[in-house]
């Protein structure tokens, strides 16, 4: 079990950036873990990544630290687009990287996702284009060539 990472005063506050190496699966849903702790209603979380970089396993960490009652319930929603899980505030998991169209965003029903005051996780948000908001926090995971991942985190206003 790996301790959780302890955010820099300037980015729990909503600003800057900060990097983390993550060596296992174990630390990436730490990390996770402790956004959720922190999150605040309206957080919307854009994840950025290859296929099989870690975004499902971050997630399944914020939902732990949002008290989703089951966390290893959160799949990737590669096929059902939009998931709803319950926590202390409500966390929509969502992935882009089927739609044909940032329109078909609003036809999900994501633009009411991001409005209704939960937490909305994205993976491949560029496909939302015009409605991912301006407001977000972008997590960019890659491979480390030293093994485990990179994890870069960015506040975007």
């Amino acid at each position: 079990m790996y301790p959780k990472p302890t955010f820099p005063d300037h980015f729990a506050d909503g600003a800057g950036q900060w990097e983390v190496h993550l060596p296992d699966l174990t630390a990436t849903q730490a990390l996770g873990e402790s956004i959720g702790n922190i999150a605040k209603p309206g957080l919307v979380v854009a994840l950025v990544g290859e296929l099989g970089a870690g975004k499902t396993s971050l997630v399944q960490g914020l939902a732990k630290g949002l008290g989703v009652p089951d966390p290893g319930q959160v799949t990737s929603p590669t096929f059902t687009l939009l998931m709803e899980h319950h926590g202390r505030l409500p966390l929509y998991h969502a992935d882009g990287y089927r739609l044909k169209n940032p329109w078909e965003w609003v036809d999900l029903g994501g633009d009411e996702a991001l409005a209704s005051g939960g937490v909305i996780c994205i993976e491949w948000p560029d496909k939302l284009g015009q409605f991912l908001p301006e407001k977000h926090l972008r997590i960019s995971l890659i491979h480390a060539g030293c093994g485990g991942r990179q994890a870069t985190l960015q506040w975007h206003n």
